[in-house]
């Protein structure tokens, strides 16, 4: 007998460990592709936002410029007015 000779009590063992390998190395692979999507899922949002982010601060400045031409113009026609 050779050391390489496994009963089968052994050979279930075995089995039974290349199945609990196996399922462990699914797990892994899921776990890796849930990380990456959560990845790509968390850029996209952080460049929405930035984007979001963007978008306010131009309406805020075009607000602001409008709401100062306006409040200019006002205040030349009270001057005007008063000359």
């Amino acid at each position: 007998m050779d050391g390489f000779d496994l009963n089968s009590s052994e050979k279930a063992d075995a089995s039974e460990l290349q199945m609990m390998i196996a399922i462990e190395q699914q797990k892994a692979q899921f776990q890796a592709q849930m990380s990456a999507g959560t990845s790509a899922w968390r850029g996209a949002r952080v460049q929405k936002w930035i984007h979001g982010q963007t978008c306010l601060v131009s309406c805020v400045d075009s607000f602001i410029d409008t709401t100062l031409s306006i409040t200019n113009r006002f205040t030349q026609m009270v001057q005007r007015g008063a000359h």
